[in-house]
């Protein structure tokens, strides 16, 4: 237990120590500075050419966001147009059909929104053409994305006054050519030394020691692996995903796309420090996120290495952890460190099967995904969290008696509307879609019996996690349910449509909205937003509300299946 604890200590550490250079780095990439990868320029400039960009035209928010939504537009329709005819395109040796059209609306909107939700399995759902061109695709784009509308609002938030938020396509492309190309380049190498397949071969013919013949499935597989990481996007090439051995070979590989999938969104909190000259800030947020991280993380490592009660009841030692639905090669407590850096980061990918974690250890990765708030994805996650700030900051100044004012700007009521239709929209969308589906599966359960391997409570979190995991641009699952229904397919497309652009434009259109206004010097009367006591009330408004919004159905769901155990 001491060798496993010390393991995952040791990957959130090198995590950490990895992020803080790597946060001056990108703070220095977006500013325009000088850095490591300004050889990359050549290529920057050759792109935009081609393109007809002028990527020194400075944009407003409005530009920015009309940019991002009409590329975005443009993805979609190429991911259709291949989903639905793979099955008579070429880089197909396997044979896999064509998409249906929901299951190809689902997987085109999921992975355009950084979500990756799969309701394939990986290596018989899709082609080679599609695994590249779509999915690894998309999984680069929709990160630099994000990465990019995050660097509009570091703009936003400078001590000046203007309308101008630098170029879109500009950080778009710095993004991939300065971060995800090379890094995603790195984590591929050392995944394929240590046995992840990179080859455009179909299925291998194996003999097992048995004598049995195996058609093992095999692929591009490393280079879509390193930037599913990377990206925190999660789709995996198998449908087990980094459970499955090819993808994730031993504890060196679990520990590096650990540290991948961690490392970028760690970075832009120092990067936003960094940027804004305002690190204190920046160590705020992040102290904020990691306590928020570290009460979901001890719990859920507690219970996995203590095992499942039901079972120790019939006398079984369970002295390695429940390890139902896990890996050997990994163990209970590295699985539950991953259970919970993918949920709060809206990574989605697994190295073991949250369906068969304790109960209160999915209600953990769920709560990750509700509060929406501790670390995040590319860029996004910061976005997130910039919602909070401002409910915070507007909060906080009504209860000492002060105009809120954040970074020198105040906070009106039209900033704390969309703040607050941001925040809200999170819960509606899972609580909605969770009520619709209980009450559709309530009315015909022998119809749709086939959505639930696991009836009553914990088929009540089965449908909670998926909308939750939608809405949270996640993908993961509890893979108790049975997804792959045009119900599943449309009513969570839309959610990921949702939650996705809304949840970028509101917090972009509150930073250009705090750009025009005038700044006003901090003083000795001014909030200071970057001390431990406004952290405090920053963590404490996201408590209220995931509390408020979601505990009644965690009660029915998580937290009565765990007190049945007993």
């Amino acid at each position: 237990m001491t060798n496993e604890l010390l393991g995952i200590g040791s990957m959130y550490l090198l995590t950490l120590v990895l992020a803080l250079p790597l946060g001056a780095y990108l703070a220095r990439v977006f500013r325009g500075e000088k850095n490591l990868l300004d050889f990359m320029r050549p290529v920057e400039n050759g792109i935009f050419r081609v393109a007809g960009i002028d990527a020194q035209r400075e944009m407003s928010w409005q530009q920015h966001m009309l940019a991002l939504l009409t590329i975005n537009l443009v993805w979609f329709l190429l991911a259709m147009l291949i989903l639905c005819t793979q099955g008579s395109l070429p880089l197909n040796p396997d044979g896999n059909p064509s998409m249906s059209p929901d299951l190809a609306f689902n997987t085109a909107i999921s992975f355009l929104v950084n979500c990756n939700l799969q309701h394939y399995s990986g290596e018989s759902g899709l082609s080679y053409l599609s695994q590249i061109v779509v999915i690894t695709f998309l999984q680069f784009v929709t990160a630099a994305t994000g990465l990019a509308a995050a660097v509009v609002v570091f703009n936003a938030l400078q001590s000046r006054t203007t309308e101008k938020l630098g170029n879109f396509y500009n950080y778009f492309v710095k993004s991939l050519t300065r971060l995800l190309l090379p890094g995603a380049l790195l984590i591929a190498l050392v995944l394929a030394f240590n046995g992840t397949p990179m080859t455009l071969q179909g299925k291998q013919q194996l003999i097992t020691l048995q004598g049995d013949s195996v058609a093992v499935s095999r692929g591009p597989v490393a280079a879509m692996v390193a930037i599913k990481e990377l990206g925190t996007n999660g789709g995996g090439f198998f449908g087990a995903n980094s459970a499955h051995p090819l993808e994730n070979p031993n504890y060196l590989t679990n520990a590096v796309e650990n540290i991948a999938l961690c490392i970028i969104p760690f970075a832009m909190v120092f990067a936003l420090g960094f940027y804004l000259q305002r690190r204190r800030l920046a160590y705020m947020i992040f102290g904020v996120m990691t306590i928020g991280f570290m009460a979901l993380l001890a719990p859920t490592v507690y219970y996995e290495l203590h095992g499942n009660p039901a079972i120790t009841s019939l006398g079984i030692n369970q002295n390695l952890g429940a390890l139902e639905g896990k890996e050997i090669r990994f163990g209970a407590a590295a699985s539950a460190y991953w259970s919970i850096t993918n949920t709060v980061i809206s990574c989605g990918s697994i190295n073991s099967m949250h369906d068969s974690f304790m109960p209160l250890s999915g209600m953990n990765q769920l709560l990750g995904m509700m509060t929406n708030a501790f670390y995040g994805g590319c860029g996004v996650g910061l976005l997130n969290f910039f919602a909070y700030l401002i409910i915070a900051v507007f909060i906080a100044g009504l209860m000492v008696g002060r105009t809120p004012e954040f970074l020198g700007k105040k906070i009106e009521a039209r900033e704390m509307k969309i703040a607050v239709i941001v925040t809200l929209l999170h819960p509606l969308l899972i609580l909605a879609g969770t009520a619709l589906a209980a009450h559709t599966y309530a009315g015909n359960p022998t119809e749709y019996a086939g959505w639930l391997a696991n009836p009553g409570f914990h088929g009540f979190s089965e449908m909670l996690y998926e909308f939750t995991s939608s809405s949270a641009n996640n993908g993961s699952g509890f893979e108790g349910l049975g997804d792959n229904t045009p119900f599943w397919n449309i009513s969570t497309g839309v959610v990921l449509l949702l939650s996705r652009y809304l949840p970028i434009i509101g917090p972009v259109a509150i930073a250009g909205l705090l750009a025009r206004k005038k700044y006003i010097p901090e003083s000795a009367g001014t909030l200071r937003a970057d001390t431990a006591t406004f952290g405090v009330m920053v963590l404490t408004v996201i408590i209220i509300v995931a509390a408020l919004a979601f505990f009644p159905a965690l009660a029915l769901g998580p937290l009565a299946e765990h007190f049945g155990l007993y």
